[in-house]
């Protein structure tokens, strides 16, 4: 049994979804490891990671503005401390994923047709964001 980590940093522009999964495609390819396990795991709490469909664009608006209308702005939250969209980006991130399994075969992300992985920004402002990817098999 082998194991590597790799951490992704992205750059984000924004409340939207950003895809990495030519980044840990990558990683898999050069960790020699054929068969396993792929975790990725977002190193922030008001940000998440989603595995969704990536072919058609609206999926991933209609998903934040359903997102949007769950969790408000405009709601009166206590904590605040850095603007209005601090909490609410907080909610979202626990009601997703900070934590992804993928398994791995033959050297290859076992992944659905339509199917990347996606860091979800949930705050308005650009933020530097970090993936930690951690493969293990053999």
């Amino acid at each position: 049994m082998r194991q590597q980590f790799h951490t992704v940093a992205l750059q984000t522009r924004g409340a939207r979804l950003y895809e990495f999964t030519r980044d840990a495609e990558t990683f898999v390819r050069a960790s020699g490891i054929a068969d396993g396990l792929l975790t990725c795991f977002i190193r922030h709490t008001s940000a998440s990671l989603l595995i969704q469909e990536n072919a058609d664009p609206n999926v991933q608006r209609d998903l934040i503005d359903a997102f949007d209308r769950l969790v408000p702005q405009d709601f009166d939250y206590v904590h605040d401390d850095e603007g209005p969209d601090d909490m609410p980006s907080h909610i979202k991130s626990a009601l997703t994923q900070v934590s992804i399994g993928v398994p791995v075969r033959g050297g290859q992300m076992v992944l659905g047709t339509w199917q990347g992985l996606y860091l979800f920004e949930h705050r308005t402002a650009p933020h530097g964001r970090e993936v930690l990817l951690h493969i293990v098999g053999d």
